[in-house]
C-alpha cells in the first residue's frame, strides 16, 4: 500500500528545492559532506566517499519497497547540492510518515535552510499526502538536533532505549518527537515567519 502513497516529487521555494535522489547526485553530495566533513559526526549517518553507495543504495531499495522518499537539497540560484533529508517509516494505513535522515554541509547549518526545508517537507506531508501525523528522532546525545526539532514545534513524544545498534556496538537511544495534523496551522504559521525573517 504505501507504494502509491510516497511518489516522486520536486518542491521549492525561492532559495532552495527538493528533489528525489538518484545515482547522478553521487559526486555532489560527496562534495556536499566535505564541507565540515560530516561523516565524522558519530551520533548521525552523513555518507562518506567509502559509504555513499551504500547509503544511494539503501534510499533507493526503500523508496521501492514503498517505504522512504529521499531527497537532496539544493541552492536555487546555482544548482548546487548542499545536503539531504527523507520521508521514511512511511504508514500509508495509518498515514504517519518520518522525516529523517537530514543533513546540510557546514556552510548552511544555522540558516534558512532548514526552515525552508521543514516547511516544504511537512507542508507536503500534511497538505498533499494527508498525513495525520509526522515523525521526528535523533540520536540522545544530538543536542542541536532535539533543539532544532523543538523549534519547529514539535512534542516530545518518548525516549526507545536502546533502539539502534551503531558501527561501534554500543546502542542509541532514540529521542521521538511528532508534529499532529491538527497542530500544523500553528505550527507552520511559526515556520512560514521564521523563514521570511531569516530569508
Amino acid at each position: 500500500m504505501n507504494e502509491t502513497w510516497l511518489t516522486d516529487v520536486t518542491l521549492n521555494t525561492g532559495m532552495i528545492y527538493l528533489r528525489p535522489l538518484e545515482w547522478g547526485d553521487r559526486e555532489a553530495l560527496i562534495e556536499a559532506a566535505s564541507d565540515g566533513e560530516l561523516w565524522k559526526l558519530w551520533f548521525t549517518s552523513v555518507p562518506s566517499a567509502e559509504t555513499i553507495d551504500a547509503y544511494i543504495d539503501k534510499a533507493l531499495r526503500d523508496k521501492e519497497k514503498g517505504e522512504a522518499l529521499a531527497f537532496v537539497v539544493g541552492l536555487q540560484e546555482t544548482g548546487q547540492i548542499i545536503g539531504c533529508s527523507r520521508f521514511c517509516h512511511a504508514d500509508s494505513l495509518n498515514k504517519r510518515v518520518e522525516i529523517g535522515y537530514t543533513w546540510y554541509s557546514k556552510s548552511y547549518q544555522r540558516t534558512a535552510v532548514n526552515s525552508q526545508c521543514k516547511l516544504l517537507l511537512l507542508s507536503h506531508a500534511f497538505e498533499q499526502l494527508g498525513a495525520i501525523a509526522v515523525e521526528f528522532k535523533t540520536h540522545h546525545s544530538n543536542e542541536r538536533s532535539q533543539t532544532a526539532i523543538m523549534r519547529l514545534g514539535a512534542k516530545h513524544d518518548g525516549i526507545l532505549r536502546q533502539h539502534q545498534k551503531l558501527a561501534d556496538g554500543s546502542y542509541r537511544d532514540t529521542y521521538v518527537y511528532s508534529i499532529l495534523n491538527r497542530e500544523w496551522p500553528d505550527v507552520k504559521a511559526r515556520l512560514a515567519l521564521k523563514t521570511d525573517l531569516a530569508s
